[in-house]
């Protein structure tokens, strides 16, 4: 059994198109993302879209929710940066009903079993949804946290740095960034686990993507320039 991991594609729809199809043909028998799939590349409608016309195990995230509140009328304190929040309401102002009726029925986790393993999604991690998780966070932390969950494998995101790490009889996996890496490496990063009774193996990958059709989206909506040098460059700058 082959479960496609996905996280943190932030609206970067030619990013997750290369990715599929690099995997064209692949039989999935499940495709997940952790959430924050809007906001920063503006193609919000596509991205959803297509999350939902293929069934994937989708979750909030950060920067989803806060969409979520600009729909609704209200407002959020941060980011402060008019910068990255005329991201947010760019995004918001672009959704069409399809892809806000979507965004609304996501929920902040998401509980399956594959095979012997019972499987779970956060954005952060169990216990708090903008907590960030890394490769080298002490692995005092990933025990607490796996005695708060009751899946033997977890899946997160918000990060944007992919691992996999096997804290006692669990494993904590987090694939990257489909559409927006901080290791100044801007290919997009994705994994697939693979499932074999009780046996975990999971795959890292970075693919590249059509960089240029991203930056042509950004210069069309006149959206800040710092965001064509991060996606250049694959380097958080603000």
């Amino acid at each position: 059994m082959k479960i496609l991991l996905l996280s943190d594609i932030h609206g970067n729809f030619p990013a997750l198109k290369a990715i599929m199809n690099s995997f064209a043909g692949t039989p999935f028998a499940a495709i997940c993302n952790c959430g924050d799939s809007i906001v920063y590349a503006p193609f919000p409608n596509e991205t959803l879209h297509w999350l939902q016309s293929h069934n994937v195990h989708s979750i909030l995230g950060n920067t989803d929710r806060k969409v979520k509140r600009l729909l609704r009328g209200k407002n959020f304190k941060k980011p402060r940066k008019q910068e990255k929040r005329i991201m947010y309401s760019q995004t918001a102002e672009q959704m069409d009903a399809k892809a806000r009726n979507y965004l609304f029925s996501l929920k902040k986790s998401f509980f399956f079993s594959a095979g012997d393993h019972s499987i779970c999604l956060f954005h952060g991690s169990p216990e708090h949804p903008n907590e960030f998780l890394f490769p080298d966070t002490p692995t005092e932390r990933f025990t607490e946290l796996a005695a708060t969950c009751s899946c033997s494998i977890i899946i997160t995101g918000h990060s944007h740095t992919p691992y996999h790490k096997l804290i006692g009889t669990t494993h904590f996996i987090n694939p990257g960034s489909v559409g927006r890496m901080f290791d100044s490496n801007p290919a997009a990063s994705c994994a697939v686990l693979s499932i074999r009774n009780k046996s975990v193996n999971v795959k890292h990958y970075r693919i590249d993507w059509p960089i240029e059709q991203t930056l042509q989206a950004l210069q069309q909506y006149n959206l800040p320039k710092i965001y064509q040098t991060m996606y250049l460059t694959g380097r958080k700058l603000n």
